[in-house]
Protein backbone atom coordinates (compact mmCIF):
# COMPACT_ATOMS: atom_id res chain seq x y z
CA UNK A 1 0.00 0.00 0.00
CA UNK A 2 1.37 3.46 -1.05
CA UNK A 3 1.48 5.78 1.37
CA UNK A 4 2.82 9.59 0.47
CA UNK A 5 3.84 11.91 2.61
CA UNK A 6 3.56 15.97 1.33
CA UNK A 7 6.02 17.74 2.75
CA UNK A 8 4.27 21.07 3.86
CA UNK A 9 5.95 23.74 1.25
CA UNK A 10 3.81 27.29 1.00
CA UNK A 11 2.57 26.95 -2.64
CA UNK A 12 3.18 30.64 -4.66
CA UNK A 13 0.86 31.28 -7.44
CA UNK A 14 3.40 30.24 -10.05
CA UNK A 15 3.32 26.71 -8.24
CA UNK A 16 -0.50 26.80 -8.05
CA UNK A 17 -0.86 26.86 -11.73
CA UNK A 18 2.09 24.58 -12.53
CA UNK A 19 0.12 21.77 -10.45
CA UNK A 20 -3.26 22.79 -12.13
CA UNK A 21 -1.73 22.85 -15.67
CA UNK A 22 0.17 19.37 -14.69
CA UNK A 23 -3.04 17.55 -13.61
CA UNK A 24 -5.06 18.62 -16.32
CA UNK A 25 -2.50 17.68 -18.67
CA UNK A 26 0.50 15.36 -17.83
CA UNK A 27 2.52 15.22 -20.99
CA UNK A 28 2.29 18.92 -21.53
CA UNK A 29 5.67 20.15 -22.59
CA UNK A 30 7.66 22.55 -19.84
CA UNK A 31 7.94 25.04 -22.37
CA UNK A 32 4.53 25.43 -22.90
CA UNK A 33 3.80 24.88 -19.17
CA UNK A 34 6.46 27.99 -18.24
CA UNK A 35 4.59 30.24 -20.82
CA UNK A 36 1.23 29.58 -18.97
CA UNK A 37 2.68 30.28 -15.25
CA UNK A 38 4.63 33.13 -16.84
CA UNK A 39 8.25 32.06 -16.34
CA UNK A 40 11.13 30.54 -18.13
CA UNK A 41 11.64 26.86 -19.34
CA UNK A 42 14.43 26.46 -16.15
CA UNK A 43 13.06 27.66 -13.58
CA UNK A 44 9.18 25.74 -14.19
CA UNK A 45 11.23 23.10 -14.59
CA UNK A 46 13.06 23.17 -11.22
CA UNK A 47 9.72 24.22 -9.93
CA UNK A 48 8.05 21.37 -10.95
CA UNK A 49 10.90 19.01 -9.74
CA UNK A 50 10.44 20.53 -6.55
CA UNK A 51 7.09 19.84 -6.39
CA UNK A 52 7.77 15.55 -7.10
CA UNK A 53 10.38 15.59 -4.79
CA UNK A 54 7.91 17.51 -2.07
CA UNK A 55 5.19 15.02 -2.83
CA UNK A 56 2.62 16.98 -4.37
CA UNK A 57 3.26 14.95 -7.76
CA UNK A 58 2.72 11.11 -7.50
CA UNK A 59 3.06 10.29 -10.60
CA UNK A 60 2.05 10.43 -14.28
CA UNK A 61 0.17 8.44 -16.43
CA UNK A 62 -2.19 7.60 -19.49
CA UNK A 63 -5.57 7.20 -19.44
CA UNK A 64 -7.19 4.40 -20.79
CA UNK A 65 -10.15 3.96 -22.23
CA UNK A 66 -11.58 0.61 -20.66
CA UNK A 67 -14.10 -0.70 -23.28
CA UNK A 68 -11.27 0.19 -25.98
CA UNK A 69 -9.10 -2.89 -24.29
CA UNK A 70 -12.82 -5.42 -23.39
CA UNK A 71 -13.74 -4.12 -20.27
CA UNK A 72 -17.22 -2.62 -20.31
CA UNK A 73 -18.19 -3.71 -16.93
CA UNK A 74 -17.65 -1.34 -13.95
CA UNK A 75 -19.18 -2.07 -10.34
CA UNK A 76 -18.65 -0.48 -6.93
CA UNK A 77 -18.20 -2.72 -4.32
CA UNK A 78 -19.12 -2.06 -0.80
CA UNK A 79 -17.18 -4.83 1.74
CA UNK A 80 -17.65 -5.54 5.11
CA UNK A 81 -15.45 -7.64 7.24
CA UNK A 82 -15.99 -9.27 10.28
CA UNK A 83 -13.01 -8.05 12.30
CA UNK A 84 -11.68 -4.31 12.16
CA UNK A 85 -8.48 -5.78 13.79
CA UNK A 86 -6.04 -3.97 11.90
CA UNK A 87 -3.80 -6.50 11.27
CA UNK A 88 -6.84 -7.90 9.58
CA UNK A 89 -8.08 -4.53 7.65
CA UNK A 90 -4.09 -4.54 6.61
CA UNK A 91 -3.90 -7.93 5.43
CA UNK A 92 -7.02 -7.17 3.21
CA UNK A 93 -5.59 -4.23 1.88
CA UNK A 94 -2.67 -6.61 0.77
CA UNK A 95 -4.40 -9.01 -0.75
CA UNK A 96 -6.88 -7.09 -3.08
CA UNK A 97 -3.54 -5.20 -3.86
CA UNK A 98 -2.65 -8.33 -5.89
CA UNK A 99 -6.00 -8.07 -8.08
CA UNK A 100 -5.94 -6.55 -11.26
CA UNK A 101 -9.07 -6.27 -11.63
CA UNK A 102 -9.77 -3.68 -8.70
CA UNK A 103 -8.71 -0.87 -9.74
CA UNK A 104 -9.30 1.40 -6.64
CA UNK A 105 -9.39 0.69 -2.86
CA UNK A 106 -10.76 2.57 -0.19
CA UNK A 107 -10.62 2.42 3.49
CA UNK A 108 -14.60 3.56 4.97
CA UNK A 109 -15.60 4.74 7.89
CA UNK A 110 -19.10 3.72 9.18
CA UNK A 111 -20.82 0.40 8.20
CA UNK A 112 -18.93 -0.40 5.43
CA UNK A 113 -15.03 -0.80 5.93
CA UNK A 114 -13.96 -0.95 2.28
CA UNK A 115 -15.27 0.29 -1.11
CA UNK A 116 -13.65 -1.15 -3.86
CA UNK A 117 -13.97 -0.58 -7.91
CA UNK A 118 -13.92 -3.01 -10.31
CA UNK A 119 -13.36 -3.43 -13.85
CA UNK A 120 -14.50 -6.35 -15.51
CA UNK A 121 -14.88 -7.92 -19.31
CA UNK A 122 -18.60 -8.53 -18.65
CA UNK A 123 -20.90 -9.64 -16.09
CA UNK A 124 -20.12 -13.14 -15.80
CA UNK A 125 -16.26 -12.22 -15.75
CA UNK A 126 -17.49 -9.97 -12.83
CA UNK A 127 -19.26 -12.40 -11.02
CA UNK A 128 -16.66 -15.39 -11.45
CA UNK A 129 -14.64 -12.47 -9.71
CA UNK A 130 -17.02 -12.18 -6.83
CA UNK A 131 -17.12 -15.80 -5.79
CA UNK A 132 -13.81 -17.34 -6.80
CA UNK A 133 -11.74 -14.06 -4.87
CA UNK A 134 -13.51 -11.84 -3.07
CA UNK A 135 -16.33 -13.58 -0.72
CA UNK A 136 -13.89 -16.44 -0.07
CA UNK A 137 -11.43 -13.98 1.28
CA UNK A 138 -10.64 -14.07 4.50
CA UNK A 139 -12.47 -11.90 6.98
CA UNK A 140 -15.01 -10.39 4.60
CA UNK A 141 -18.60 -11.15 5.50
CA UNK A 142 -20.92 -9.05 3.52
CA UNK A 143 -20.04 -7.85 -0.36
CA UNK A 144 -23.06 -5.64 -1.90
CA UNK A 145 -22.04 -4.35 -5.60
CA UNK A 146 -23.51 -1.28 -7.57
CA UNK A 147 -22.93 -1.79 -11.26
CA UNK A 148 -22.01 1.52 -13.03
CA UNK A 149 -24.41 2.39 -15.79
CA UNK A 150 -22.20 5.61 -17.32
CA UNK A 151 -19.72 7.72 -16.10
CA UNK A 152 -21.63 11.92 -16.46
CA UNK A 153 -18.39 13.66 -14.47
CA UNK A 154 -14.85 12.24 -14.51
CA UNK A 155 -12.41 14.14 -13.05
CA UNK A 156 -9.28 12.98 -11.31
CA UNK A 157 -7.38 15.06 -8.90
CA UNK A 158 -8.23 18.15 -6.37
CA UNK A 159 -9.53 21.73 -7.80
CA UNK A 160 -6.72 23.45 -7.10
CA UNK A 161 -7.40 27.55 -6.80
CA UNK A 162 -6.24 29.57 -9.68
CA UNK A 163 -6.96 33.16 -9.97
CA UNK A 164 -8.42 34.39 -12.91
CA UNK A 165 -10.90 32.93 -15.78
CA UNK A 166 -7.92 31.81 -18.30
CA UNK A 167 -6.13 29.82 -14.84
CA UNK A 168 -9.49 27.87 -15.00
CA UNK A 169 -9.05 26.93 -19.10
CA UNK A 170 -7.71 23.00 -19.21
CA UNK A 171 -4.34 23.63 -21.22
CA UNK A 172 -4.52 22.41 -24.78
Amino acid sequence: MEKYHVRRVKLDKIDQRILHDLQANGRITNVELARRAGISAPPCLRRVRALENAGYVRGYHAEIEPRALGYNVSVFVLVGLDSQAEADLESFERLVARWAEVRECYMLAGETDFLLKVVAEDWDTYQKFITEKLTPAPHVAHVKSALSIRTSKYKPGVPIPCDNREMEEEPA
